[in-house]
């Protein structure tokens, strides 16, 4: 079976000095290998050939046949990385807690422990008879988290 630490070493070669980053590598029992890797600015298919031809430079088919995919992490999954909470501060998401409540907001900042969302919810003001819509900061520990992902809006 291909070594997990193989591939991540040859990503990480790979990766030196680029922008990009690795979300995540997964070998079947089988040998199918995915390399998942995300850029603040999108994923370019002749980087994830690149990768793929220097993934293939560093492992031998003599010793184990494999089937390698290199891939964008996808703009609609989950996160499953802190950066690429950080490439999106600023952008709407959605959060759903490991107990299946649902939050959309804006990604204010994250941090070691977990994240901020800009929520927009009816909040009482003092002095005003009728409640008011207000984006109100909220703290999400990652722990809690049972998913959070960019939320894709069609107009």
């Amino acid at each position: 079976m291909i070594s997990k630490s193989a591939v991540q070493k040859a990503v990480e070669e790979w990766l030196e000095g680029k922008e990009y980053f690795l979300v995540d590598i997964s070998i079947s029992p089988d040998d199918r290998i995915v390399v998942e890797i995300d850029h603040a600015d999108g994923v370019w298919i002749e980087d994830c050939a690149d990768l793929s031809r220097h993934i293939e430079s560093r492992l031998s088919r003599d010793e184990e046949d494999y089937e390698l995919e290199v891939g964008s992490a996808g703009l609609g999954q989950p996160f499953r990385v802190r950066r690429q909470y950080e490439i999106h501060v600023g952008k709407e998401v959605e959060t759903q807690l490991r107990d299946g409540h649902k939050y959309h907001g804006i990604l204010l900042s994250v941090d070691d422990e977990g994240f901020q969302l800009g929520i927009v919810q009816k909040v009482k003001e003092e002095g005003k008879k009728r409640p008011v819509m207000m984006e109100v900061p909220t703290n999400f520990r990652f722990e809690d988290v049972a998913y959070t992902k960019y939320l894709i809006k069609v107009k």
